[in-house]
């Protein structure tokens, strides 16, 4: 009767998330191909067979040295600087948009979601002939500078969760002597994490996938994983192996920090548009 129970609990449950195990099959069977392309030889990759022969952990080992550690650096850099600066400069804009009431708010908040809606191709003439004329183009610093003055989206997913939090808590920090700066470091953004969390990993992935603006602005030195992983492909055509190699070791760390970060990060999106 035991086993019984427990297949028909387990039919049971494979009903009900039937269309949820579907899915997550569907996203994770190209994971699983090109991890085992990867451990592939380089022959056995060019054949129809989907099981390695043997396991050539080497590969790995063969692609990140070299132009993948500088690509892997640049990446890093770029990520991380522009998710920093993109926090530091948001926070307080969308802290004064959900908290404090003065006149323009609300046409402050149309500038900003229509900041939203402008394509980045219509400004980019514009920007690199202003970044090339300060003599930073060949850099990466055209992307990273920019995340100073804000970023569109993060400042409206930031207002629409921290107008959810009551008013009564900064009311009770001021009474008890909290400035509007201590208020917002103190008692507003420990009950932001979610959100907080959110748009970093938004930012932190848009940049680490980002290929058309380091494309644009950015000379060989200075590439990044989306461009480097490109040309890498190009000289490594038929080698199919260490291309599948070269792009696991690209999308890990991503997956790494959506892993550690997934319970807040649902969280934080599921929570920003509780209250308009």
């Amino acid at each position: 009767m035991i086993p019984g129970g427990r297949a028909r609990r387990a039919l049971l449950w494979l009903a009900v998330h039937a269309t949820a195990v579907a899915i997550g099959v569907m996203f994770l069977a190209p994971l699983a191909f090109m991890l085992l392309t990867a451990v592939m030889t380089d022959r056995q990759a060019l054949s129809g067979e989907l099981w390695p022969r043997g396991w050539h952990l080497a590969n790995f080992a063969e692609v990140f040295g070299g132009d993948m550690v500088r690509w892997t650096v640049n990446s890093t850099v770029y990520a991380g600087l522009s998710t920093l600066f993109m926090l530091v400069s948001s926070v307080p804009v969308a802290y004064a948009l959900a908290r404090f009431r003065f006149r323009g708010r609300g046409p402050a908040l149309v500038v900003v979601i229509s900041a939203m809606m402008l394509p980045p191709q219509v400004t980019m003439v514009p920007l690199y002939i202003v970044w090339a004329r300060l003599g930073l183009t060949g850099t990466l610093w055209p992307l990273i500078v920019p995340q100073l003055f804000g970023d569109a989206f993060s400042i409206f997913l930031l207002r629409q969760f921290l107008v959810t939090i009551p008013r009564e808590y900064a009311d009770a920090a001021r009474v008890d002597g909290c400035g509007e700066l201590r208020t917002m470091l103190r008692v507003i953004l420990p009950m932001a994490k979610p959100a907080l969390a959110a748009v970093a990993l938004f930012q932190f992935f848009y940049c680490w996938n980002d290929y058309f603006r380091p494309l644009v602005y950015a000379d060989p030195d200075h590439w990044t994983l989306a461009i480097g992983v490109a040309t890498f492909r190009a000289a490594h055509h038929v080698e199919w192996n260490l291309t599948m190699a070269a792009t696991l070791l690209t999308i890990l760390p991503v997956l790494v920090v959506f892993f550690l970060a997934q319970r807040v990060f649902i969280q934080g999106v599921t929570l920003t548009g509780v209250k308009g």
